[in-house]
């Protein structure tokens, strides 16, 4: 019998308790019929650690990040709350104050 792997790690180590999965190698705990009800769409977005994203995490940035159209930037270990996923080049969209919508590749954030 072959079972889904984890949303949070990609292990394949995961095992059924009850109407849950669990993977051991995370400790992730999910119920595949809220995934499925959620409507949420197949795209994976990882951090600089590969740590996968999800609507409404919180990143922080790794780096000093230039933003263009602005003598500004957005300086290493800026904490972002509730990003946004979003297809593209760039696809993590927030908001953040004094630069307005800003969207930034992964590879630039990490989860907080």
């Amino acid at each position: 019998m072959e079972y889904p792997i984890c949303p949070q790690c990609r292990g394949e180590h995961t095992y059924p308790l009850d109407d849950l999965f669990i993977c051991p190698d995370c400790s992730q705990e999910w119920n595949p019929a809220e995934e499925a009800d959620s409507g949420e769409d197949a795209m994976v977005v990882k951090d600089a650690h590969g740590v996968i994203f999800r609507n409404g995490d919180s990143v922080v940035t790794i780096k000093t990040l230039p933003v263009k159209g602005s003598s500004q930037s957005i300086k290493a270990g800026t904490k972002v709350r509730h990003i946004r996923l979003a297809q593209g080049d760039q696809p993590i969209d927030f908001k953040i104050e004094g630069f307005g919508a800003v969207a930034l590749k992964s590879e630039f954030v990490k989860t907080a």
